[in-house]
């Protein structure tokens, strides 16, 4: 079974999605990102997901995780919860 481990965070807008896109592309740090400004429970580990395998996650984030290159930020993902940056950290059947 297909597995990947990831790590997110989750805003309330595309705009502001796309403001802490450029922080991180500019240097700054995606854990303390993610532990300052997600709405996510993870952000207490700096976004941290773990590892989950496909179908575990709603669809639009699913597709990414198990589409997307490993640790690059992808993102804004919409989703029923708002907008996530999402960064695959591994990824193995």
């Amino acid at each position: 079974m297909l597995r990947a481990s990831a790590r997110h965070i989750l805003v309330d807008s595309e705009e502001q999605c796309l403001a802490l896109k450029n922080q991180i592309a500019a240097g700054s740090d995606f854990t303390e990102v993610a532990k300052e400004h997600s709405n996510c429970p993870s952000k207490m580990q700096g976004g941290a997901l773990g590892s989950f395998g496909r179908g575990q996650m709603v669809k639009e984030f699913d597709e990414v995780v198990f589409t997307a290159d490993l640790n690059t930020v992808q993102g804004p993902v919409k989703t029923q919860f708002g907008y996530h940056l999402v960064e695959v950290t591994s990824r193995s059947e």
